[in-house]
């Protein structure tokens, strides 16, 4: 037994490894010191299968002494092995650690070689180009003097040997690259290797468990600063009612102001009237008076002649003293006058103060007020985007609920009562109750939209998930609901009417617009379209112009239009129709086309019911002339057939089949998205032609985002409380992140179906 220990066993010293005597980095720990009587071992894999295979043999079956002592022996040498397994594999990890770390430092080195023959490169062609203008001013001054000819040779030869002294650097720094490069790809291996060694001690999942734990983190952080944006929110609005109100009143202030500016001004100009008229007085009373003293002298000249006109002298002398006190109290009239002038003058100059004083202040308040709009719309954009950094993370396919107005002849207190809004902060603009006997049923979404929103309030709030396509990636909206429940008007609008463009124009008329503007930085994008409707579980093609292709009286298509699903993700539809288009217009005339070709029909429930689901695809190609990088993004609108009831409907004939698919593919449908919710291992996608289309958008990497339209009237209550709960489990299914759709090498010519 011994024996076979010490020839089996090979007790040997442990290698520097296994001793733990490696430097220990920031990122690494020390190696086990565990010891054992034996001493540091290693062990082969024959060791292993030996020591494991090993039977015990006994002298005597009764010696029962000799047994536990041979049974502790292998348990120790068990032990042993063990506690060299352990080491192993913690020396493995340190391995790994130490290689991740190099590879690190390697990517960094990489980078920082990358910046620096940039930089180098940069340099070069600032040299380049100052060396193109030195030698176009040396030809210059060689045409004009023919004496500095040798002296601009010179320079030119020392400009060359710069070149060339630069372009050796350059080649050398090229050569370093180069190295890092092999050195990244030696590294590159290595841990490869040590990868598949790490696969087989079973490390991974722990690693994973730590990044989705440290994922869930983030996230209930993200919570929290949505919860924090929507207190500054709320006391933002509460500030801006605060500053609107003490804005009305200084605007109270001010009408007063401007109105008793207006009185005094009028006293003013009656005061100055009146200190002209005396003015005028005085200088009448003043010819008067001079006129009377000329008089006064004739007299008194005449007097000494005539002693007989005494008495008219004593008249004249009363009257001028008369008219001289009149005199000094139209004197006295007009410095009061004068003074009363000063005093208005000195309102007016402080009334027009305080009206300065308060338009400043006014514009500061205007000023607070637009600023505290703009931190209000700053703050809604911060909501969203962290709100749809959320459901990125989620992976879950959002949800808009819109709620259709009353029709002319459906009772206006319906809605009423059975469908209300939450009030509150958390379900403001989110949340819907539906009343149905006597019993309230709550649900939240990421948007509700009430009968009061316009096309323009939807199309806003899709608006960034269509400039995704642009981008990149794949996006799917679609509609769902009952027959009558608004899904055609809010993806197609009403023909004829600017301002009731459905979510399908409107998208088009932004990626165009997008496209124009994008073109100065580089971008050039190619459009493709193509459209077509499942009809009783058969594919046609609208925008065929073989009328027979499109339509038969038996519903079936004589084309055979196959769907396909390639590796990575995307969809084909074999022999469908795809169309480049340049502008909007022309993909309006498609839409037109397409809509006179759809299948459409009169029920008890819908005048113009659309019997069919409705798939319109337009397909992104873009390329970056600057940077070579291009994108290839897909953008689904679809506009499916609304569900019915047959007592409802009063369906019959084709009426009746077209009813009968269109509720099988809607069934099929919440199928999938029950096994979606509940992550089972089997999807049924291939159930119907609608789930199958549909399985990039509901199981893949695309953004998907669903409209469920309900009607508001008391007599659709239970089909909105279904399609409100199917809602609700979509909102729920997890179907992974978006990947975006990027690449430097040429695309192909023919574009794939997202």
């Amino acid at each position: 037994m011994v024996g076979a220990m010490a020839n089996n066993g090979r007790i040997r010293s442990a290698s520097p490894v296994t001793n733990g005597s490696k430097d220990l980095t920031p990122n690494s720990a020390p190696a086990s010191t565990t010891g054992s009587e034996y001493g540091p071992v290693e062990f082969t894999r024959e060791d292993v299968e030996t020591l494991l295979n090993e039977r015990i043999k006994y002298k005597s079956k009764f010696n029962y002494k000799e047994r536990c002592e041979n049974m502790m022996d292998y348990i120790k040498r068990l032990r042993l092995c063990i506690r060299w397994f352990q080491e192993l594999e913690l020396d493995y990890a340190f391995e790994q650690e130490k290689l991740k770390n190099a590879l690190e430092l390697n990517e960094k080195h990489c980078t920082d070689m990358e910046v620096s023959l940039k930089n180098k490169e940069e340099e070069l062609n600032m040299i380049i180009e100052e060396l193109r203008k030195n030698f176009e001013s040396v030809q210059v001054q060689l045409a004009r003097e023919q004496t500095e000819k040798l002296a601009a040779n010179d320079s030119l030869g020392k400009e060359k040997e710069a070149r060339i002294s630069v372009e050796k650097a350059q080649a050398g720094l090229t050569e370093e690259l180069g190295k890092a490069q092999g050195d990244l790809q030696t590294a590159n291996q290595r841990i490869q290797s040590v990868n598949d060694m790490y696969k087989l001690l079973q490390e991974y999942n722990s690693s994973l468990q730590l990044y989705n734990s440290k994922l869930q983190g983030d996230l209930d952080e993200a919570h929290e600063t949505i919860k924090r944006g929507e207190k500054e929110r709320t006391a933002i609005i509460e500030n801006i009612g605060n500053l609107k109100g003490q804005f009305s009143a200084l605007q109270d202030q001010l009408a007063a102001s401007k109105a008793s500016q207006e009185d005094i001004m009028k006293q003013k100009g009656e005061l100055v009237n009146e200190i002209s008229s005396l003015k005028v007085e005085l200088q009448q009373v003043k010819d008067d008076r001079d006129r009377h003293l000329v008089e006064v002298k004739t007299l008194q000249t005449e007097a000494t002649k005539y002693n007989d006109f005494k008495d008219a002298i004593t008249e004249l002398e009363t009257t001028c003293s008369s008219q001289s006190t009149q005199i000094r109290q139209l004197q006295d009239r007009l410095v009061s006058s004068e003074r009363r002038l000063q005093v208005s003058d000195l309102s007016t100059f402080e009334k027009m103060n305080e009206y300065e004083d308060q338009k400043q202040s006014i514009i500061d308040l205007k000023s607070r007020v637009e600023e505290a709009e703009l931190k209000l719309v700053e703050g809604e954009k911060l909501r969203k985007k962290l709100h749809n950094t959320i459901l990125e993370l989620k992976g879950n396919i959002r949800v808009f609920c819109r709620v259709r107005p009353l029709l002319p002849g459906e009772n206006n207190g319906d809605e009423g009562k059975t469908i209300s809004y939450p009030t509150s902060l958390e379900a403001l603009g989110r949340g819907i109750d539906l009343m149905q006997n006597a019993q309230k049923h709550a649900f939240t979404f990421d948007k509700v939209f009430a009968p009061t929103a316009s096309q323009e309030d939807v199309f806003t709030e899709i608006s960034q998930l269509v400039q995704s396509a642009l981008d990149g990636y794949k996006v799917c909206i679609f509609a769902y609901g009952q027959t009558g429940s608004g899904k055609t008007y809010t993806m197609m609008g009403r023909p004829g009417n600017p301002e009731e463009k459905g979510l399908i124009p409107r998208c088009l008329e932004q990626i165009f617009e997008t496209r124009q503007s994008l073109r100065s930085q580089g971008w050039k994008y190619e459009l493709q379209v193509s459209m077509l409707e499942i009809y009783n579980e058969t594919i046609r093609d609208l925008l065929s112009t073989n009328k027979e292709a499109v339509r038969t009286d038996n519903g079936v298509s004589p084309q055979k239009h196959a769907i396909k699903h390639d590796a990575s993700g995307n969809t084909h539809v074999a022999e469908l129709t795809i169309l480049d288009v340049k502008s909007s217009r022309e993909v309006s005339f498609l839409l037109d086309h397409a809509a006179r070709n759809r299948s459409v029909g009169k029920t008890q429930m819908n005048e113009q019911s659309s019997r069919s689901h409705f798939v319109f695809t337009l397909r992104i190609s873009g390329v970056n002339e600057s940077t070579e990088q291009q994108v290839q993004g897909v953008l689904n609108l679809i506009d499916l057939a609304g569900s019915e009831r047959l007592s409802k409907s009063g369906s019959t004939g084709d009426r009746l089949k077209e009813t009968q698919a269109i509720n099988k593919s809607l069934s099929s449908l919440g199928d999938v998205i029950f096994a979606l919710a509940k992550k089972e291992d089997h999807v049924p996608f291939r159930n119907s032609k609608l789930t199958y289309l549909l399985q990039p958008c509901l199981g893949g990497d695309a953004k998907t985002l669903m409209f469920v339209n309900i009607a508001p009237e008391s007599s659709s209550t239970g089909e909105s409380l279904c399609s409100l709960r199917f809602a609700a489990r979509v909102n729920a299914c997890e179907i992974g992140t978006p990947r975006r759709q990027t690449n430097i090498k040429p695309l192909e010519n023919r574009l794939s179906l997202g």
